[in-house]
């Protein structure tokens, strides 16, 4: 059992993982976004109240990351974490930068201010969106630089570092901005080309 909000880029991220995998899940809607906020049900599930949160036969997780790798080793499917050690450093290393850098940048700073201020109708901050490329920069830079032969973000063969990243991806694109970004890092270019033509980001991030 999944807990969150279809559009959210974490409970995308554990969809993602889950269709890779080929495991069937439920996904229970929980919008911690609408008023009066996060419900007394799901602040049990998540302390903290944020999404998602994961239920697999009675055992209960939260925090993405980990449920991504509960759900890796928990089931049977495609292998998402490297083997070799030094890979799953750099897969770790991938999704550290996604959470701590890459998402508020990409996502809030400038998908949000771009892409939807106007639909709410208010006028994008501009240094707001200014600030965020500067960051988002150095994140393309920065994942660029991770795995920089190979054909998935962390190593040759696809992983929870591009499952997480996808989501943010999916948004981030639909800005101008994003064309410029990318463009000068053509390994990025290459790897959202494939991952958005794979059957779960066609399900998951409507592609």
């Amino acid at each position: 059992m999944l807990y969150g909000a279809s559009y959210s880029v974490y409970v995308r991220a554990v969809r993602l993982a889950l269709e890779e995998k080929q495991v069937g899940y439920e996904l229970i809607e929980v919008d911690v976004f609408a008023p009066p906020g996060s419900p007394p049900e799901h602040l049990a599930r998540h302390p903290f109240g944020r999404i998602p949160a994961f239920d697999h036969d009675g055992f209960a997780l939260y925090e993405t990351a980990t449920i991504n790798r509960y759900i890796d080793e928990a089931f049977n499917g495609p292998r998402l974490q490297p083997k070799d050690v030094r890979l799953r450093a750099r897969m770790g290393q991938a999704i550290s930068i996604l959470d701590n850098y890459a998402y508020r940048a990409l996502v809030w700073g400038i998908y949000v201010e771009r892409v939807e201020a106007p639909r709410q109708g208010r006028a994008p901050n501009e240094e707001r969106i200014a600030d965020s490329i500067e960051t988002a920069a150095i994140c393309m830079k920065a994942l660029d630089e991770i795995a920089p032969e190979s054909a998935w973000l962390a190593g040759p063969d696809l992983s929870l570092a591009d499952v997480h990243a996808a989501p943010i991806w999916a948004y981030f694109m639909q800005a101008p901005e994003a064309d410029l970004l990318v463009k000068s890092h053509p390994r990025l270019m290459d790897w959202w080309r494939r991952f958005s033509q794979r059957p779960s980001a066609a399900k998951v991030l409507r592609l």
